[in-house]
């Protein structure tokens, strides 16, 4: 029971999944141990993530421990049509097809919750807005879930504060090793790897301006200044703001930034942040993409429509000329452009993330008769041992060791 594009292209993807499981020691780990425990036996596991390598790896390791596993994907030009093939080819459902029509995407969501999950293992929302929305007879099998993203766990909270969700979510993406390491290194350099890429352009010397210095900004700042750029940050929060000062950064608004920057990346969560009001202003060939989880932060509806013509500029670029005569250039229909324009994070950064999702989802299941609403919320932290065995895995791994709390040590500090 699958819907993909092209059977054939399972030994394509099997090889690009070998390659990441090579790199992913946590997640090897977790294999083996779930193989033999079997904590997902019974569970229909409902998955909405980036379509890539990386996840293919994670959906395989739940199905070792013994989930149903049914999958789709979070964006529309992430999912590789090769990976969806190697997972069918495995025995896996998958309901996803590259660049998939907002039917097609819609559809891939549908099929996943109406077989009734257990589990939901989400990365932006759309999983869990879904089923609230259009499932509500189906809410009663979900044990619990897991959420990926800022911009996910944004729309949880809100959700939570108006008393509509209905099942605990975990919130993966707070875990310390989490959007520590996979926020600031991970997207730090997969931005800059899809820009690169699809560029081919030299980054030192310019001028780039990044829209959010939360940990993503952070990452996407701290690379573009390693390659020689001049940065510039836009924020709305002073505190941040601060911050990217002291990192030795510009800091300034969007308006000013428009004027003077030439490389443009949004990574806020919010919409509108480049907008009508910025593209005039803009500097002939200033390319403009976005590394937030939805289309919506670089205004794409408004650039086509003051866009006096518009044409394919290169692979995965999109030139629009302004009745001024400039030209603007965007990356991947200002989709996620690390995914839409790249393979995503470094593999040995999602083995962090995705370990982090197999041990939250096994939680919920150990503890699906406990778990209950904290302080009136169905928003629930990752524990703190959860991030903790992580980390020591991670460590261990390279090779580091590192020193421990004595008995005295451990009363001083806190008094046990």
């Amino acid at each position: 029971m699958s819907e993909i594009r092209n059977p054939e292209l399972w030994r394509d993807g099997e090889i690009k999944i070998e390659w990441v499981k090579d790199h992913m020691p946590l997640l090897r780990g977790l294999e083996k141990e779930f193989s033999e425990t079997k904590p997902f036996a019974g569970k229909k596991v409902a998955l909405s993530v980036h379509l890539e390598a990386k996840t293919a790896y994670l959906c395989k390791v739940l199905a070792h421990a013994g989930a149903d596993m049914y999958v789709t994907g979070s964006n529309p030009l992430s999912t590789q049509d090769d990976i969806a093939a190697a997972l069918v080819h495995e025995g896996l459902n998958v309901f996803a097809v590259h660049d998939a029509s907002p039917e097609e995407y819609e559809s891939g969501i549908r099929k996943v919750i109406e077989v009734g999950p257990n589990i939901i293992i989400d990365d932006g929302g759309d999983l869990v807005n879904m089923i609230h929305e259009n499932y509500p007879q189906l809410i009663g099998n979900v044990i619990g879930g897991c959420e990926e993203t800022t911009t996910g766990i944004l729309r949880l909270q809100a959700m939570d504060k108006e008393g509509k969700l209905r099942f605990p979510m975990m919130l993966v993406n707070d875990a310390a090793c989490k959007h520590f390491f996979d926020n600031r290194y991970g997207t730090g350099q997969s931005v800059w790897d899809g820009i690169n890429r699809t560029t081919n352009l030299i980054v030192a010397g310019k001028n780039v301006v990044v829209a959010g210095y939360g940990w993503c900004g952070k990452g996407v700042s701290m690379r573009a200044k390693g390659m020689g750029a001049d940065v510039i940050v836009t924020e709305v929060d002073p505190i941040k703001a601060m911050e990217a000062v002291m990192d030795g950064f510009k800091v300034m608004t969007m308006k000013q930034a428009a004027q003077v920057g030439d490389i443009f990346i949004t990574v806020t969560g919010c919409k509108d942040v480049i907008t009508e009001e910025h593209f005039p202003l803009m500097k002939e060939g200033a390319i403009l993409c976005n590394a937030g989880h939805f289309d919506v932060e670089v205004a794409m509806a408004a650039l086509k429509r003051v866009a006096v013509s518009s044409r394919v500029a290169r692979n995965n670029i999109m030139a629009y000329t302004l009745e001024n005569g400039r030209t603007l250039y965007v990356i991947a229909e200002g989709r996620l452009v690390n995914l839409a324009a790249g393979d995503g994070h470094p593999a040995e950064i999602m083995d962090m993330s995705f370990a982090i999702q197999a041990l939250s989802a096994k939680y919920l299941i150990d503890n699906e008769k406990t778990i209950c609403r904290k302080a009136g919320s169905m928003c629930n932290n990752v524990p703190e041992s959860i991030d903790k065995e992580v980390a020591c895995r991670k460590l261990s791994d390279w090779g580091i060791t590192i020193d421990s709390l004595s008995e005295e040590q451990h009363k001083y500090l806190y008094g046990e």
